[in-house]
């Protein structure tokens, strides 16, 4: 049950991830009926842009580190801690903590990997399935989809206007160099993100949508860096929270931190993927005293301490829109 647990957190939170690319916009009071201005799509994204701190800024920060918990309300694990680590250009890792074990998942640009606390024995070791790779590659990133997008290869127009949780928004539709779509919330006032959408499957396939909300925003040496990550899915269940305690912009993060433990990741021409090594064949990772896995931390940085997982997972399916497992979302 413990595994089911990580399993779920792993693929709701990412980040990462964490979604926007852990940046979004300050929730303002926006009036219900206030009149939305007509704009073009290029006007909207360069007022966002504008709004979370500038394009030369964002072009700045080449690393991102955000350490916090995760919280379920259909949950007994209560505060899960995570840690997530991003590298341009597209490189991510994000491990979970339950019960003194830990869960990884991590993409190096071009091929991915997890790991699995043991069952019995050993941790269990395994790389990115396809559809794992093609997701992970879909990522948001650290700037998130509109910042440089004609650059990205990403397609941004105006597909109408919404109200979101009392506030008028721009609701763009963003088409990714892969073909697939997803849907971005624009706050009418604030031009920050309040709002992200994208297709997840269910075990057995089964297609549906993960709403991401952003609050408890924070300004971060000039940028706006939300504290709160709400997920949500299509059936109308509860949602769950992801939540960033410390975010550091620029930290030394060494490639390693995301390569294929023990050496070249496997392949094969049939699958693409060969058989992984088990954990205990891998080079152990031995960090010096008062630090992380991705180097030294202050203090304040350090994640809250576990809890004990539930006896059963929770019934709901959000997941953030990093999360590298389409497959886990029920």
């Amino acid at each position: 049950m413990k595994q089911r647990v990580i399993d779920r957190l792993l693929a709701r939170a990412a980040i990462v991830s964490l979604i926007s690319g852990c940046c979004a916009a300050v929730f303002a009071n926006t009036q219900a009926d206030a009149p939305v201005p007509q704009l073009t799509a290029d006007q909207i994204v360069e007022k966002n842009v504008a709004a979370r701190g500038g394009r030369d800024a964002w072009r700045k920060v080449n690393t991102m580190v955000c350490l916090g918990h995760l919280q379920s309300v259909t949950s007994e694990a209560g505060a899960v801690p995570f840690v997530l680590q991003m590298k341009r250009p597209d490189k991510s890792r994000f491990e979970v903590t339950v019960e003194n074990e830990k869960s990884i998942r991590a993409f190096d640009g071009n091929q991915g990997w997890k790991v699995k606390p043991p069952r019995g024995g050993d941790a269990e070791l395994a790389p990115y399935t396809a559809e794992e790779v093609r997701f992970a590659k879909d990522a948001p990133g650290i700037d998130g989809p509109l910042i440089d997008h004609e650059a990205k290869g990403i397609a941004v127009t105006l597909d109408g206007t919404d109200e979101v949780g009392g506030h008028k928004a721009y609701r763009l539709l963003v088409k990714l160099p892969s073909g697939t779509t997803r849907h971005v919330w624009i706050d009418a006032t604030t031009f920050l993100e309040i709002r992200y959408d994208r297709e997840a499957h269910g075990s057995g396939g089964r297609a549906g949508t993960v709403f991401v909300y952003y609050s408890d925003y924070k300004d971060i040496d000039g940028l706006k860096i939300p504290m709160t990550i709400e997920t949500k899915a299509d059936n109308g269940g509860p949602g769950d929270r992801m939540l960033i305690d410390r975010a550091l912009l620029n930290p030394p993060l060494a490639d390693s931190e995301f390569a294929w433990p023990g050496g070249r990741h496997p392949r094969s021409s049939a699958s693409g993927f060969g058989a992984p090594p088990s954990v205990g064949q891998m080079a152990p990772r031995t960090p010096r005293p008062g630090t992380s896995s991705f180097g030294a931390m202050p203090p304040s940085a350090t994640a809250p301490a576990p809890q004990s997982a539930p006896s059963e997972a929770p019934a709901t399916s959000p997941a953030a829109a990093q999360a590298p497992t389409p497959d886990s979302s029920k």
